[in-house]
């Protein structure tokens, strides 16, 4: 069965990166740690290079294989940062999506991950992602962050 997964995030941005990329961060690194092909799906170009950064940015011992979408590489990396419009076509096992819509290309996943951030408005339109994909028949769960 299909199941998408909402993080609700209870704090802010700090220094110019809001929780929810973060949080996707950690959420990619430890997917890959178990093994998993990840889609970081974005809303822009530019936060998919906040996200790009932050990847870049964590310790040395906790590196994690990345690559924006139409970089060449050598080997498919396990983790790929798309924006709308910018995506591989490559086979990933788990989706992370930060865009404000259910992602087109969702129904090729069997396991999605969504945030429920602490902004008003931001969770006026979390909850009506909610919605549509418990109206998909999509299996839904909450955690907090």
């Amino acid at each position: 069965m299909k199941q998408v997964k909402f993080y609700l995030l209870n704090q802010a941005n700090s220094d110019g990166v809001s929780a929810t990329e973060m949080q996707a961060c950690e959420l990619a690194a430890s997917a890959w740690r178990e093994g998993k092909r990840v889609l970081i799906a974005c809303e822009t170009e530019q936060q998919a290079l906040n996200i790009d950064e932050q990847l870049w940015a964590r310790n040395p011992d906790d590196f994690v294989p990345h690559n924006l979408s139409g970089e060449i590489t050598t080997y498919p990396t396990p983790i790929e940062i798309s924006w709308k419009g910018k995506r591989n076509a490559q086979r990933r096992d788990l989706l992370i999506s930060l865009q404000q819509e259910i992602p087109d290309f969702v129904a090729s996943f069997n396991q999605v991950i969504d945030f429920v951030p602490s902004n008003e408005a931001e969770k006026a339109v979390a909850r009506e992602r909610y919605k549509q994909y418990r109206q998909m028949g999509w299996q839904l769960s909450t955690e907090n962050a």
